[in-house]
This record gives structure tokens, sequence and C-alpha cells, in this order.
């Protein structure tokens, strides 16, 4: 078979060799795959301060003498983890720290803790609030807006599920005695510091803070970035009012976000909640937070809830021979109650 041509026919196919083959360009480049990662060997650690729609704030060198804020993105093979403030990454790239640059993270360090939400309580698909925190400064208001108990409760579930300690910050006390309020809480030895609407025991908080990161939560308008912004001059976090007609305050804070306090620590803000979900809790790691009520518990039949309702529990039995104070019990089963219901 040939072809034809105005100076006639051409050479047979069977004539051609492979230089006469046009080869299409691979798109994605030439280079065979291969399962085989880069070490990254090069890499430097950094600290997640802040996530914006794919990019990342990263402190690196921390506390060196190159101490340097970079702006980062993420490797390829991580697109399918979340990396939340607080985590620990390895980076390369462009790590310089100067306009423009941009360098990449490589990896997520292990973590030693993470705060988690879900959507609802039916939901056990988790939201990592942040990693590798070690306190949890719940802040509540006295009064305007309302302090809720349960949500609260559910804070601490969060916490003692997480491994992490709570601190309470009660603000507005010069509004209303919060002394009622805080009954609830009597049996869980929570650290409290009180605060006015004016002023913030700052001398009281900030020792309480050094060597740790803080994570703080809150209801909106209990006024947590307020403190936040006390705590870390300059740092100009968004502040709201309270509804006067629905009692409820305003969404101010949009973002979590890492800060460095001046007299050590780190305190993390992160947006104002008005549900907190716990959906992915497992109900025995609750427990395991009350080491003096997992000892009595381990004598309760297989498959004790603990609940008030449960029969032959031990707790019942440890509170009526005068073992166990009875409001710490009391404080265990509101919380697990939380996720019973």
């Amino acid at each position: 078979m040939s072809w034809l041509s105005d100076d006639g026919p051409e050479e047979e196919f069977g004539d051609w060799d492979e230089s006469d083959v046009h080869i299409r360009p691979n798109p994605k480049g030439n280079r065979p795959r291969t399962k085989t990662r880069p070490g990254h060997e090069d890499s430097i650690v950094g600290r997640v301060l802040s996530v914006d729609r794919g990019r990342y704030t990263v402190l690196a060198d921390e506390d060196g003498r190159e101490e340097r804020t970079l702006t980062t993105t993420r490797a390829r093979e991580l697109r399918d983890q979340a990396i939340v403030t607080g985590d620990r990454v390895d980076l390369v790239g462009d790590t310089t720290g100067d306009e423009g640059s941009l360098a990449r993270i490589v990896r997520i360090r292990p973590r030693t803790t993470l705060l988690r939400r879900s959507a609802d309580d039916t939901d056990e698909v988790e939201r990592i609030i942040v990693a590798n925190a070690d306190q949890l400064m719940i802040v509540v208001a006295a009064a305007d807006p309302e302090p809720r108990p349960r949500l609260v409760d559910r804070y601490l579930v969060a916490a003692y599920d997480a491994g992490i300690a709570p601190i309470m910050v009660i603000t507005k006390t010069d509004l209303r005695d919060p002394t009622e309020f805080l009954a609830n809480f009597a049996g869980l030895d929570i650290d409290v510091i009180r605060s006015s609407s004016s002023a913030f025991p700052l001398d009281e908080l900030a020792p309480r803070l050094a060597g740790h990161a803080t994570v703080a939560v809150g209801h909106s308008g209990v006024g947590k970035s307020t403190l936040v912004n006390a705590l870390v001059p300059g740092t100009d976090r968004a502040v709201g009012v309270v509804n006067a007609v629905t009692g409820r305050g305003r969404h101010t804070s949009s973002s979590t976000v890492s800060l460095r306090v001046p007299t050590g620590g780190w305190i993390i803000d992160t947006p104002g909640v008005r549900s907190f979900g716990l959906g992915h809790v497992d109900p025995d790691n609750i427990l395991k937070s009350f080491s003096d009520l997992r000892a009595v518990a381990a004598d309760c039949p297989r498959g004790c809830t603990h609940l008030p309702d449960a029969p032959d529990c031990a707790l019942d039995e440890a509170v009526a021979d005068g073992r166990l104070p009875a409001e710490r019990v009391d404080s265990l089963r509101r919380l697990l109650l939380s996720l019973k219901n």
C-alpha cells in the first residue's frame, strides 16, 4: 500500500522506521512512576500557627537564632491528611521566609493530643480543632450571655477524651456571682480563675499558661477574644457584643490561630461555638480521666454504664460507705449522660 503525492507514488509503509513516528509528549512528564518517595533529610521543623484556604502559616526554627514565619503549602502526598493549627511539621522548599517565598509541608510529626468535635451527636465524623495542646481554657461569662452548664460539660468531655487538662475562666463576675454555676463542677477539681468585665487577672492567669499549649474555647460573646488580646498585646483578635434581644453573642473570631504569650507558652484562639458535637467520643475515655473513680469502677459488673440507673454499680456502693464523694460521682455521670443524650 502506498500513498500518492504530486510527484507520484512514495515509498511503502514498510520502509518507515521509528524516526518517522511522531510521539505525543507526556503532559505529566516522562519520568517513570515510582512508589519511592524522597526522604527529605534536609527538611526543617515548624509549628503550624494558622490555616487559611490551603495556605499554612508556620513558625520555623522555633526559639532558634533564625526563627521566622513562613507561608507554606502541602505536598501532594498529604492531600488526604488534615493539617491543623498546632501541628508540628517538616518543611522543604523556600524556607527563607522572604516576601513571596513558599515552602512545602512534606510530613506531619506524631501528635501528642487531638482536640476534636463533631457536627452533632449523631455524626461520628470528627473535626479536628487543634493538635498537640495540653490544656483547655474554658471561658464562661457569669452573665450576658447566660452561662450554659451543658455546653461546659461537653467541653470537659472533649478535653478528657483527648487527655487535655481543663481550666476555667469566669468572666463578668461583677455582673453576677458565679458560685451557683460553679457548684455544677464542684466534684471535678477544676482550676478556676475569676475575672470582672473591666479587668482580667493576667498576673494570676499567665503563670498557668507558661510552658503549655492552651486552647481557648467558649460560647460567643463571653469575652474569649478580649481575653486573648489582653494576654497577647497587639493581637487585635476581633471582638463582638451580645445581642440584647436574643442574649447570644455574635461570632467574631473566624479562624483558629496560635499565638505566643509574652510571659511564656502558647494560646490558641478558636471561633466561638454554640454547639459541640460528641458523636466521635468513646465513653470509656471519660472514665479514664477520673483515676480514683476508675479504680472503684473496676469492680462493677461487666457492661456497667455507671449511670444512676445502672444496677449494682460499684460507684454507688463507694458513695454509700464514704469512700467516694457524691459530688465527684455526680459530675462523672453528668458527663456520661451528655454522651447518652
